[in-house]
């Protein structure tokens, strides 16, 4: 009887053991995967974010102001021909130097028969002026 006493124990024992085992097990798999899913989650959530850029084109016309309308338009005489163009929000007058126009020294020297080159925006009819340069200094 003693002998199946211990015998039982030993079993008992083991069973125990093993049930510890198997316990330790699932907790390590749990614990596992929740560091797996912890890191992965960023990834799932992660916001996409696309950015767009646009070139915008500058381009240079050239000739003789036929037309000046202070703060509106500008008419130059080119090559192929009168050329209309208006102008933008800000317009800086320069001379040929890069020297910055003040606003009285632009209505002195900006007139009809003047050459100039003019820096636009866009095509057609929606060509908008941002710069004006003097061919004279």
């Amino acid at each position: 009887m003693i002998i199946r006493a211990a015998s039982y124990l030993r079993f008992r024992g083991a069973w125990c053991a093993c049930s510890q085992t198997k316990k330790e097990d699932q907790k390590m798999k749990k614990l596992l995967l929740s560091i797996a899913v912890a890191a992965a989650a960023p990834f799932a959530w992660a916001q996409v974010s696309e950015t767009t850029t646009s070139t915008t084109t500058t381009t240079e016309g050239s000739g003789t102001i036929t037309e000046f309308t202070p703060g509106s338009a500008i008419v130059l005489k080119e090559t192929s021909g009168p050329r209309r163009y208006r102008f933008g929000k800000t317009v800086t007058y320069v001379t040929k130097s890069g020297k910055t126009l003040d606003e009285d020294t632009v209505k002195t020297r900006i007139r009809v028969g003047v050459p100039v080159h003019v820096h636009y925006v866009g095509t057609g009819d929606a060509m908008m002026v941002d710069r004006v340069i003097l061919d004279e200094d």
